[in-house]
């Protein structure tokens, strides 16, 4: 595979080589995965968005994920610059472990996932997946999913606290759809998501197929898997793929804000609404009108229930907490 510019089938768009001082991979031009070699990127990518606040400390981290809080906020950023951010078996361990810390912890109000360097995530790492190898997670594509993608996607689903996509790079394949299953994406400009596994012969996956026609329609989500063409950040905004893009040198800030906000929010209340959410896709209209009755009586039963009435009446700001009854 060459990393030079337009090397792919007729019609198919390059997407710029992405190596430079804080990245020693690309993204390759036929596959939309990443490889080790290319020349310098002709433009940077936004920073992974890191908080400007004082850090109150790092957690456990492993090799592949970094962990970090700030107040009610847990940062978890990818940590495989050189590929990309690619994923390895290693990698999607560590990430549920971190996700499932962060879920059972009561401290963690909101989590933040992003990717180190110049990528947020180039989905599956080939190198692990082509290597000889007898651990059938690898070398069967259906067997990693299965253990690997699928439990991730159902975690970052069901897990009750908000989770914050920021992407600072290119988000592909599997990494696009990790991406978007949190339940808010911030992406910079430059940022570009590509479904790529059209390219490779493969279908979308890592809830690609379940995730893409709700957010934009059948018609782009079959549009953007049988093309394997890049989606900008702005367009991804404008099709409603994305919660919002900001400027490159924005992504930082805005991320902090975000994450701010949301964790001085109700967020006990608002990990039921995303239950509710979640479970829309399936319930008929009386089933979610049931549902909803009884995640409004687990809410009305919290604290920050409570505190949100006080606060109103008393004409002035809830101090919520986030925990549960």
């Amino acid at each position: 595979m060459s990393g030079r510019a337009g090397v792919g089938p007729p019609g198919w768009p390059a997407i710029e080589d992405c190596r430079g001082p804080r990245c020693g991979g690309t993204i390759d031009k036929r596959t939309g995965h990443s490889k080790p070699s290319g020349p310098a990127c002709p433009r940077p990518a936004a920073p992974a968005p890191a908080f400007v606040a004082s850090r109150e400390d790092w957690l456990v981290s492993g090799k592949t994920v970094l962990v970090a809080r700030e107040g009610g906020v847990t940062r978890l950023t990818l940590n495989r610059p050189d590929k990309l951010n690619a994923f390895t078996l290693e990698m999607h361990a560590e990430l549920r472990a971190a996700l499932e810390a962060a879920g059972a912890d009561p401290d963690c109000r909101v989590v933040v996932l992003t990717g180190a360097g110049r990528a947020f995530c180039a989905g599956q790492d080939l190198a692990e997946t082509l290597a000889a190898s007898s651990d059938a997670a690898v070398s069967d594509p259906g067997s990693r999913l299965e253990q690997a993608y699928n439990p991730l996607i159902r975690l970052i689903a069901s897990l009750e606290k908000p989770i914050i996509a920021a992407v600072n790079g290119v988000a592909a394949g599997a990494g696009a759809n990790v991406a978007l299953a949190c339940d808010l994406v911030l992406a910079a400009r430059s940022a570009a998501f590509l479904q790529a596994f059209a390219r490779l012969g493969l279908i979308p996956d890592a809830g690609g197929t379940f995730i893409l026609p709700r957010l934009v329609g059948l018609a782009r989500a079959k549009g953007l898997a049988m093309l394997a063409e890049p989606l900008s950040a702005a367009d991804a905004e404008a099709w409603g793929l994305i919660w919002k893009a900001v400027d490159d040198d924005r992504l930082e800030a805005e991320v902090a804000a975000l994450a701010g906000r949301l964790a001085a929010a109700p967020t006990y209340g608002l990990g039921l609404a995303k239950r509710a959410f979640a479970a829309s896709s399936t319930n008929t209209l009386a089933q979610q009108l049931d549902l909803e009755r009884d995640l409004q009586r687990l809410a009305g039963a919290s604290p920050d229930a409570r505190e949100g009435i006080a606060a109103f009446l008393a004409k002035r700001p809830a101090r919520f907490t986030g925990r549960k009854p």
